[in-house]
């Protein structure tokens, strides 16, 4: 039993690597791309959008990773980082909106694709 937990749990943390670094990635693909045919200021927001979802997708992470042991269920604290990243693209003149959640829903596109690719 401990053996096949400890199978789980690298293939989890395998897995929570990959995501970040697959949403890293892409995160920079889609600034260069948006740098060239928007400009550096909305470049900046899909950036500054998609460090959040790195943020989003670590702290997540880490609340499934304490599901079981210390907790029954999944903490709300990466709630925050949209809602201040809302908040931030309302009070920064440098941050818009729109592609800044653009940004910040590339981790989405990139553990699918991650999860699809690894099989």
């Amino acid at each position: 039993s401990s053996e096949i937990e400890n199978s789980s749990l690298e293939e989890f943390y395998k897995l929570q690597r990959g995501s970040v670094f697959s949403t890293l990635v892409l995160t920079a693909f889609a600034g260069a791309i948006s740098s060239i045919f928007f400009g550096l200021h909305i470049a900046s927001s899909v950036l500054v959008g998609g460090v959040s979802g790195v943020l989003y997708l670590w702290l997540l992470a880490r609340s499934v990773e304490k599901l079981g042991n210390d907790s029954q269920n999944v903490a709300k604290t990466q709630l925050l980082v949209p809602a201040l990243l809302c908040v931030a693209s309302a009070k920064l003149p440098y941050l818009d909106l729109l592609p800044a959640i653009l940004g910040f829903f590339l981790y989405k596109p990139a553990v699918l694709l991650r999860v699809f690719l690894s099989k």
